[in-house]
Parts: structure tokens; sequence; C-alpha cells
């Protein structure tokens, strides 16, 4: 064969292979385009929605301004319980006679009326007729003044930081149900060993709520809104939560921040926009760049 037959050849190898490489790219386009979807998957759309912000506390109630009443006797005097005019639970007025108190057998002196000192609520009485009565003792009576009583709960010191007086509050009461109320003080120490502190929380007047009663309280903070998803579409793994996106019909899993939870819906604080679609359940076994056909929530197929 002559040089010039072979320069042809060559020539002609050297097109076709350029010719092949310049189809390649379609060819691969048109693969992809034809690339068969097999799994169907259900989606739920990123919808803004509002999550109220509160804080749960529990303890119990206790009275808002605690009155002790002991006999006014010296610091040596004794006296002896002659007669008792009133129980816990019982409201009492200022000056109303409480007990009355007689020296004890054969001492010399008269008898003595035991008063309250403020109108309130008798909420504890250690008052026994017979019983010796000093001031040394322990309080004969105890008074809630006004009858005012609050919630004292505790709370932990990452929610204590979010609290305020005058914040808002319901609150649970064993046997009488939902009471409204207010924070009325957040202390400003912690315990040590548990790591919560102490609030105080006014309670609306109701005449069937009893000290030591437990009590829950949920104290609201404001409102969130923002970006949410099905709390289904949340998966948490030791990296964190994530969610699987379905973009243009393809599997993308993103780290998300999860903010409030609330009737299945969880906040989306940083990872998903509102308005993308994300697989309604999580676990599904897909890799990213899966392909997938995406079904709307509500339209009759399963997600998998």
């Amino acid at each position: 064969m002559s040089r010039s037959s072979n320069s042809d050849l060559l020539a002609w190898g050297m097109a076709l292979a350029a010719l092949a490489q310049a189809f390649l790219p379609l060819h691969a386009a048109a693969a992809e385009a034809n690339e068969p979807i097999d799994h169907a998957v259900t989606v739920a759309q990123a919808k803004r929605q509002c999550f109220s912000n509160t804080v749960q506390a529990t303890g119990s109630l206790v009275a808002k301004k605690e009155i002790l009443v002991r006999p006014d006797l010296g610091p040596t005097q004794a006296m002896q319980v002659l007669q008792v005019s009133v129980q816990p639970g019982d409201t009492v007025k200022s000056g109303q006679v409480l007990a009355r108190l007689s020296p004890p057998d054969g001492a010399p002196g008269g008898n003595q009326e035991v008063t309250a000192p403020v109108a309130g609520v008798i909420f504890s009485s250690s008052a026994k007729i017979g019983a010796i009565a000093s001031s040394a003792a322990p309080p004969l009576f105890q008074i809630a003044e006004r009858g005012e009583l609050e919630v004292l709960a505790d709370t932990p010191i990452n929610s204590l930081q979010s609290l305020a007086p005058n914040q808002a509050a319901k609150i649970e009461v064993v046997g009488v149900g939902e009471l409204s109320g207010k924070v009325r003080s957040v202390s400003n120490t912690i315990n040590q060993q548990t790591q919560l502190g102490q609030i105080r929380i006014s309670v609306e007047d109701n005449p069937r709520v009893r000290v030591g009663a437990f009590a829950r309280a949920t104290i609201e903070l404001g409102q969130r809104c923002g970006p949410a998803v099905p709390l289904s579409a949340v998966l948490y793994g030791p990296g964190g939560a994530v969610v699987q996106v379905v973009r243009d019909n393809r599997v993308e899993t993103r780290r998300v921040s999860i903010g409030l939870i609330s009737g299945g819906q969880a906040e989306i604080r940083e990872g998903v926009s509102q308005s993308e679609m994300v697989m309604a359940r999580a676990g599904a076994f897909f890799r990213d760049g899966d392909r997938v056909r995406a079904v709307m929530t509500g339209e009759g197929t399963t997600g998998k």
C-alpha cells in the first residue's frame, strides 16, 4: 500500500474518532433522559407555619404569702389548747378568734385567745385540744394571706434563661382543670445538684384550689414562624437530623436544624426552604442522586 493510502486511512480514522466523541455527550444525555424512574415516593411541601414557643414547668401550689400564727407568750411560758374554732380550708377575717388557750393544770394565769393577724385561708393547723402551745413550738395555724396561691415550680437552667415576670401561663391543676396565671418571679440561683431553678407563678382565684396540689404550668414565650415539614420526614442519626429533598426527580439528603415541634410538624430553622419538597417518610433506602417519581401527599401513593 502506498504512503498516500496510509495517510488517507489515518485521516479517516481521526475523523471518525472526532465524530464519535462529539456524539457521546448527546448519547449520554439521551440515555439519562430515557432512564426509567421506577420508584414513586410520597413527598410533602415545606410550608410556612407558626409555632407557639413555650416552656413547661412542674411543681405544687403554695401560699403566695404565708402567715405563721403562734400564741403571744414569753420564751418560757406554755399554755394548753382549750378550744379550736377553725379548720384547714376555712376562710378567716383579720382579728377572728382561731383558738383559746388556758394555763396548764395547776398553773396560775387566765385564758388567752389566738386571733388571725390577717384575712385569708387556713391551709394548715397543728392546734389540737389538750396540746401544749408555746412561742417556740410549731405554729398553731398557717394562713394564706387573702387566700392567694401560686405555683412554686422547678425548670431546667436553659429554660430559666427565657423566663421573665408577667409572662402568661396556663396551669393544669390536678382535680381542678386549667387555670390562667402569670410568672411572678424567677430565681437567680440554681440548685447545684439538680441544675434546676425555681419560678413562682400567680394563679387566678378558684375556691377548689388547695395548697399542696400538683400543678403543671405552660408558659407562653411567643410565636416563631417559618418553614415546617412533617415530623415523619425527619431522620435522626449520629450526625444530627436530616431530611431527603426531592429536586428535579433526584434525591438530595440535607442536614437540617430542627426547632419547635407541634401537631406532627417540625419547625426547620436551617436546611430547607419554604416550598421545597421532602420525602414524607424518613428512612427510605435512597441515596443522593437516585431518580424518583414524586407523588404529593394525599394523591393515593404510599411512599417507600
